[in-house]
């Protein structure tokens, strides 16, 4: 069916039915909804070139990625954030544009796009604690969704996880279990999800009367090769902590490797809790979790994005959307109390 057969099957005009499957605010949301259901039950998909005329726009959303190597979205973490996002733009008919740009090319990339209609809107990850690439957004008239957020997030669309609140958490969990030689396995702290990881960790031991220990704290690009070697460093040494927090599942893996080749086991021995995004290939539940960890969908965090930045493509004067998603605290087998 195409969609002239579609609009004579409603009785409404082409114009109205093409408008109703594209979104467009004008169209009661009676008719949206009868248009829709027909689509489905007659299994309709429009012509993804006619659709681009139809609407005036490229029907994509960019992603514009920096070839540093360092970039912490250079990580599986991102692939599964994609699977959301992509699941989304795969319903309303968009295409992702993955744009690899030389490190420094990023405010070029964007231009470009905006300059050439290439995309309707872009995704915006990782975002540092000075962020050019939002002031330049907002210049060119680029719509944007931040995952993450920086500064006092005021004046655009963003969706974060409560970094400080689940920090504070997991760390007063651990003093809690008697711990009080905690060590800190951080992002790199020129992020703003790692600045704030850092500062619900020291807060919680502030408010007991800890002081944070500079000698227990790493920051780096989270490699699983990072856990590991800031892990036998810190055993290794005269005092070794009792206990870890790690700011990914990924390295926290490298901290268990180290700590089986001392002999040491999590839960015992040694306490681990990690921030786990529920990676589909990296399955922290199997019988019952692995890692206690603070957890949060990165793939349900791609779709709700997604959902958000398309809205805003079709709406644009909408107001900003800003949503702070809290973690959940799940008991896994590598935590106990501090061994005597």
């Amino acid at each position: 069916m195409n969609l002239k057969e579609l609009a004579q099957s409603l009785n409404l005009s082409q114009t109205t039915v093409s408008r109703a499957l594209n979104g467009y605010p004008e169209v009661r949301e009676e008719t949206r909804a009868r248009v829709l259901a027909a689509a489905k039950a007659s299994n309709y998909a429009p012509n993804a070139r006619a659709r681009r005329l139809a609407t005036g726009r490229a029907m994509t959303i960019g992603h514009v990625i920096p070839l540093s190597g360092r970039a912490e979205m250079v990580n599986p973490i991102f692939a599964d954030f994609l699977v959301g996002a992509g699941d989304i733009y795969a319903r309303e008919g968009y295409d992702l544009l993955l744009s690899m740009v030389a490190e420094g090319k990023t405010e070029a990339a964007y231009r470009q796009m905006k300059a050439n209609g290439s995309v309707d809107g872009v995704m915006v990850q990782a975002p540092q604690i000075v962020e050019p690439r939002i002031a330049l957004l907002q210049e060119i008239g680029m719509p944007f969704l931040v995952h993450g957020r920086t500064g006092d997030a005021k004046g655009y669309s963003w969706l974060d996880v409560a970094n400080i609140r689940a920090f504070r958490r997991a760390t007063d969990f651990l003093l809690d279990l008697g711990h009080r030689r905690i060590a800190l396995i951080n992002g790199q702290e020129n992020f703003d999800f790692a600045v704030r990881r850092r500062r619900g960790f020291t807060e919680a031991l502030t408010e007991r009367g800890l002081a944070p220990e500079p000698r227990l704290m790493r920051a780096a690009a989270m490699t699983e090769s990072f856990g590991y070697r800031s892990a036998c460093e810190m055993l290794d040494a005269p005092e070794p902590p009792t206990a870890f927090l790690v700011s990914s599942v990924i390295p926290a893996i490298g901290i268990r490797r180290a700590a089986g080749e001392r002999g040491l086991r999590l839960g015992r021995d040694l306490s681990l809790i990690c921030h786990d995004d529920e990676l589909s290939y990296l399955d922290n539940d199997g019988d019952g979790p692995a890692f206690t960890a603070t957890r949060s969908s990165i793939r349900a965090a791609g779709r709700r994005c997604a959902e958000i930045l398309i809205e805003q493509i079709n709406n644009p004067g909408m107001a900003p959307v800003q949503e702070l998603w809290d973690t959940e605290l799940t008991v896994g087998r590598t935590t106990g109390p501090c061994p005597t």
